[in-house]
């Protein structure tokens, strides 16, 4: 088949990196792509959130799957217009994809269905922010209730800076803290079969120790060990399922992938946060454990048919995903920095850029990763690290306590 992936970040280079590998993909287009998929697939250039001009590429290229990557062609209707075209598309549809772009609609979804999540209130004015802020004490979590590239949610036991970041957003969601560590679960759905992938951890904090503020995520490894026996199951059961069964009565079924952002509390797991694709850098690590085939999975989910593919396949051991930050990430990113020893295999670009003549610069916050197997979770780490030390960019920065505490035993509960 000729799959059209839209997108350029760390993980559209993972879904190419393993879409590439699908002996049932002839031809492989990334749109707009970025040095890291030069390697695997054709790139076109197109503006992913135009819903026309994305599925007249579609139909250009005569894909028989488009693969939207990141959220806001979802949330932009990209989907529905590739759709009306009669070309399977995996990603949900601009209503469904509000799962993702309004955290208020996303918490009256898990109210209706009977989801475990944090008690909240939307708030648009001071006042109401103050007496939510009062109610649930700190630490106090605030959320911007739309999209903010995941860097939308301040944790902080400062009111002050709880305040302001609301101030900042305007419409805010703000919930009571949910302590516990957390866990990334991506499902695959066709809008009523769903099938889970492998969970994983992300690292969103920017610094050692998750201290300093939150970024789209500096890490990630996979499988837990630590995780309670059955916990997969029972998000199926308690979140999944009930969530599908909402969106369908609200007749706006959600296919694609779904994102389950989970603390697992004293009272069992409770849902921090859904996303409407593929988490990054979640998506490096689980996907490099991942031995069945890409296209046909997604492909299945796409056309419905997902209830008949069989059961996925995993590779033994572990992997372990490290982010290179270019310099002043989070907050103003420097860029144009030459980038050497990035073209090896293990290194997945994320904010990259080629130059006339040429040379590899930096062109976003989070730069690239290294990630890496290993038969069990350490040499895995040893491995992602390794290659780590073999890129130079100026200035750059990265973690070195990603999956370490895992390693000795503990489990990194994220503040």
């Amino acid at each position: 088949m000729r799959v059209l992936l839209l997108g350029g970040g760390g993980r559209e280079h993972a879904l190419a990196l393993r879409l590439a590998e699908d002996a049932s993909v002839s031809e492989l287009i990334c749109a707009p792509g970025n040095p890291g998929i030069a390697g695997v697939a054709q790139q076109r250039s197109v503006d992913i959130v135009d819903p026309g001009a994305v599925a007249a590429l579609a139909v250009e290229v005569a894909a028989d799957l488009v693969v939207i990557g990141p959220e806001a062609p979802l949330v932009a209707g990209v989907a529905d217009a590739v759709r009306a075209k009669g070309i399977p598309v995996f990603g949900p549809s601009a209503e469904a994809a509000r799962l993702e772009g309004s955290k208020t609609f996303a918490k009256d979804v898990m109210t209706a269905a009977g989801v475990p999540t944090a008690r909240a209130y939307t708030c648009t004015e001071a006042e109401g922010v103050g007496e939510a802020l009062d109610e649930f004490g700190p630490p106090y979590v605030v959320k911007n209730d739309g999209l903010a590239a995941g860097k939308g949610v301040v944790v902080t036991d400062d009111r002050a800076v709880a305040l302001e970041h609301a101030q900042e957003c305007g419409r805010v969601v703000i919930e009571e803290y949910l302590d516990g560590p957390e866990v990334s679960l991506f499902v695959v759905t066709d809008g009523e079969a769903a099938v889970p992938l492998l969970p994983a951890q992300d690292f969103k904090r920017v610094g050692d120790g998750d201290t300093g503020p939150n970024t789209g995520g500096m890490g990630a490894y996979a499988p837990l060990l630590w995780a309670p026996a059955g916990l997969v199951d029972e998000v199926m059961r308690d979140v999944v399922y009930p969530t599908l069964t909402e969106m369908r009565r609200r007749g706006t079924p959600f296919s694609g992938l779904l994102y389950v952002g989970l603390a697992i509390t004293a009272k069992g797991p409770r849902v921090i946060e859904f996303n409407a694709r593929f988490g990054d850098p979640e998506t490096q690590v689980v996907l490099a454990l991942l031995e069945t085939p890409l296209a046909g999975l997604l492909h299945a989910a796409a056309t419905g048919t997902l209830a008949d593919h069989p059961p996925l396949r995993w590779r033994a051991g572990a992997a372990v995903t490290v982010v290179v930050a270019a310099e002043g990430y989070p907050a103003t990113p420097r860029t144009g920095d030459v980038i050497t020893g990035a073209d090896r295999p293990g290194i997945i670009h994320a904010g990259t850029r080629r130059a006339a003549d040429g040379a590899l610069l930096s062109a976003g916050g989070r730069v690239l990763c290294g990630t890496a197997t290993g038969a069990d979770l350490a040499a895995a780490r040893d491995a992602a690290y390794q290659l780590v030390r073999e890129v130079t960019l100026e200035g750059s920065h990265h973690r070195s306590d990603i999956a370490a505490v895992a390693i000795d035993g503990g489990v990194v509960v994220p503040r």
